[in-house]
């Protein structure tokens, strides 16, 4: 891959706590565990070993970070600020904490680089 775009945020998924019980066995089969924190800027999110994020939780993950990107306020949305969200994953079992860092680099849109030379 050769990424060519420096992208306008940082986004980071932490795993802050389960909603049954103390463990993800027998209820997460990503082996989600407290404490677990994942980074992305525009791809999937990934943690320290390489793993990726749950696939059901990155679907719900996906329109906050566009709309973080599109200008959002995730307080508009339930967050916990502007650029902080908690979100329970699809299947009840585990809570994540998203939060996003402005990069300060220019918006891919309105940079124009979608836009043929």
């Amino acid at each position: 891959m050769k990424k060519w775009f420096d992208e306008e945020y940082e986004f980071t998924v932490e795993v802050i706590g389960y909603l049954r019980g103390d463990k993800t066995e027998r209820y997460c089969r990503n082996g989600e565990e407290i404490g677990d924190v994942y980074t992305c800027t525009y791809g999937c999110p990934v943690n320290g070993q390489g793993y990726g994020i749950c696939s059901k939780t990155m679907m719900m993950l996906y329109p906050l970070m566009e709309a973080v990107r599109s200008g959002g306020d995730l307080e508009n949305v339930g967050g916990d600020g502007k650029y902080s969200k908690t979100i329970v994953c699809p299947d009840g079992c585990v809570m994540f904490r998203l939060t996003a860092k402005p990069l300060g680099n220019e918006n891919f849109h309105k940079g124009g680089y979608w836009k043929e030379p």
